[in-house]
């Protein structure tokens, strides 16, 4: 599962994504319409443009935009950013390897090699997909509209 705090970067990016090209966005307004608590996407919008991914300017005028095209982030950048990994497993991850405690060898262990491929195959999709890219939404499931 995505962590809280990445499903909201992922989101104020997209509303940042769409206001390209129109000057600053203030953080009240990328607020209330992802439904992201201002004090946490303060630490999220901060957090990003420390990366380069974001630029800031401060005061009455002041907001955020996009330091690069929407074309030139892809949503895999985001989740490393801000999870780390794309790994599901410790064992499994590229950049932040670590043996799983508790588990067999992992010359041995086939678990591992099915958390790679799933992976690799998260990677290679969380790459090619920009923020430039069309997502549009889905149906809902069934389970979800009785619960609403």
């Amino acid at each position: 599962m995505l962590s809280q705090k990445t499903r909201y970067t992922i989101r104020a990016f997209q509303h940042l994504a769409d206001h390209w090209g129109k000057g600053q966005v203030q953080l009240a307004d990328i607020a209330d319409a992802q439904n992201i608590p201002p004090k946490f996407l303060t630490v999220i919008l901060s957090e990003m443009a420390r990366e380069g991914l974001l630029l800031s300017q401060r005061g009455r005028d002041g907001g955020y935009q996009l330091a690069l095209p929407p074309v030139d982030i892809s949503y895999g950048d985001l989740v490393r950013l801000t999870r780390g990994s794309l790994a599901l497993v410790p064992c499994a991850s590229r950049n932040a390897h670590e043996h799983c405690k508790n588990c067999l060898p992992e010359k041995d262990c086939r678990m591992r090699s099915l958390m790679l491929k799933v992976r690799d195959d998260t990677a290679a999709i969380l790459d090619r997909i920009t923020l430039a890219d069309p997502i549009a939404s889905e149906p809902i499931f069934e389970t979800e509209e009785a619960a609403q």
